[in-house]
């Protein structure tokens, strides 16, 4: 391999993109400093104010909406990339991000150009402030940290322009900032119990709130979901006059095979079956989130509905574009290797149905010797339920924190972990790059075909993806993920 050159004189365009870098740090700073995006406050108030007097920048793109509790992201992601490979010129609005604010707000598949952050930014900043000044007269809050990215995602995306937007909530649905847009589709991953001191104790009340996407005139599409939950989108779709597909039902996997750096999966979609398809994802959940991927697709490419329950045909898609969109996906932080001998993986998982996808993934797709969980795991998660969901395939467990506000103890962490693995298997390191060394050496201890996983919170995965050297793969990352996540 040859050397690198060493670097060449500045010139006045790599002064421009230092000056633009520095000003997107500062106004990422003054954006933090508004309410958390982890703090739903139940009104559209606000974000409807800021869009209208943009002009309804939500109304000049398609829309396919998203929402669930796990799998928004890498359902979100093929989706995209589906869409993109059919041609069109596409939009994608994630929550939140690992390193890079930037990485919420894709184009054509990519983060948004800092540029192009930038000019969105200054396009909206009036609006926000003629908000934000007629709510201190009436004693509300002003525009917070989510809202504001959601009306700068909608303007960037009309300026573009882009054809569609692919778009996640971030909270929820009724009351999230991104439901100032109509879904021509509306996608329902599935939900389970997450965020309850905001959307309620029960399945019931988090599927009523989630259902809240659901609009006359769209078609949505559902994953695998309890019964409770079905019985409430289905009142919801009722309401709202249209009709509502299940996966297993209408669509679905018909078959899964492990593959080296993924699996092969066969699809039965709403308009045909798509087989051979390659993906570069580990689980069967993401096997699950493809097949509910494909028939959002077909039924955005359909065309309008006809009637309130039977609209027009879903489209039967290319099999050679569906195999070269699915190879394409990429989800960083979603069991996602970032390190070799030992590997290390990072994953997400921050709630009880998250570890109990990420577990069946280990026990389904690997065959470790030794597997070393490293779990940072936030106060107010149900850190007792996803250590239960770990504990059948981890054999031993290093707890620490991240660098977020939100982080448990870990005093308070060990503990618990010792209730649930038992004290023998449990270690307690403070500060995560000394936890990744502990956890690292464990490994090694049982020889090669050993690894470690880190998970339990989004800011674990984000951290010890950035310690590790992974954060190029999203974006230009200068820190990983604040405390201000939806997680």
């Amino acid at each position: 391999m040859s050397p690198r050159r060493p670097p060449g004189p500045a010139t006045p365009g790599d002064d421009a993109a230092d000056r633009d870098r520095a000003r997107l740090r500062l106004i990422e700073r003054d954006i933090l400093a508004r309410a958390p995006e982890h703090q739903l406050l139940p009104t559209l108030d606000r974000i409807r104010a800021v869009t209208e007097l943009l002009g309804s920048p939500q109304r000049d793109f398609a829309a396919i909406h998203v929402t669930g509790t796990n799998g928004k992201t890498s359902t979100v992601r093929m989706i995209e990339s589906l869409l993109r490979h059919l041609g069109l010129t596409t939009g994608r609005f994630t929550s939140p991000h690992l390193h890079d604010i930037r990485e919420r707000i894709g184009i054509r598949g990519a983060p948004i150009e800092v540029g192009a952050f930038l000019a969105a930014y200054d396009e909206i900043l009036p609006a926000v402030a003629m908000v934000d000044e007629g709510a201190a007269v009436h004693g509300r809050p002003r525009v917070t940290y989510f809202e504001l990215l959601v009306a700068l995602a909608y303007a960037a995306f009309a300026d573009a322009p882009v054809d569609v937007a692919v778009i996640e909530v971030g909270m929820g649905g009724s009351w999230d900032a991104t439901n100032v847009v109509d879904g021509q589709v509306c996608v329902i991953t599935p939900i389970g119990l997450d965020h309850q001191n905001y959307l309620g104790d029960t399945l019931t009340d988090i599927a009523t709130e989630k259902a809240g996407i659901l609009k006359a005139g769209a078609r949505s599409v559902s994953g695998v979901q309890d019964i409770e939950v079905v019985e409430v989108l289905l009142d919801r779709a009722e309401q709202v006059g249209h009709r509502l597909v299940f996966e297993g039902h209408e669509f679905g996997v018909l078959t899964r095979q492990d593959a080296v750096g993924g699996q092969v999966v066969t699809l039965r979609g709403l308009g045909g079956d798509y087989s051979d398809v390659f993906l570069p994802l580990h689980g069967a959940h993401q096997g699950h989130n493809a097949a509910v991927a494909v028939a959002a697709v077909e039924l955005f490419l359909a065309g309008d509905a006809e009637g309130p329950q039977e609209p027009g045909g879903p489209a039967r898609l290319d099999p050679d574009v569906v195999r070269a969109a699915f190879a394409a996906v990429t989800s960083p932080g979603r069991l996602e290797a970032v390190r070799r001998s030992p590997t290390v993986f990072v994953d997400a998982a921050h709630n009880p149905s998250g570890a109990r996808a990420l577990a069946a993934a280990l026990a389904d797709s690997f065959a470790f010797t030794r597997t070393v969980g490293l779990l940072g795991i936030l106060a107010d998660k149900d850190a007792r339920g996803i250590m239960e969901a770990l504990e059948p395939v981890l054999d031993l467990v290093v707890v620490s924190a991240s660098s977020s506000p939100r982080s448990m103890p870990v005093r308070r962490m060990a503990g618990l972990a010792s209730e649930v693995f038992g004290a023998d298997r449990v270690r307690a390191v403070e500060l995560l790059p000394d936890a990744i060394e502990v956890a690292a050496a464990l490994a090694d201890e049982a020889g090669p075909g050993s690894a470690v996983v880190a998970t339990g919170s989004i800011t674990t995965a984000a951290e010890v993806r950035l310690l590790l050297g992974a954060h190029q793969d999203v974006g230009d990352a200068g820190a990983a993920s604040s405390g201000q996540v939806f997680e």
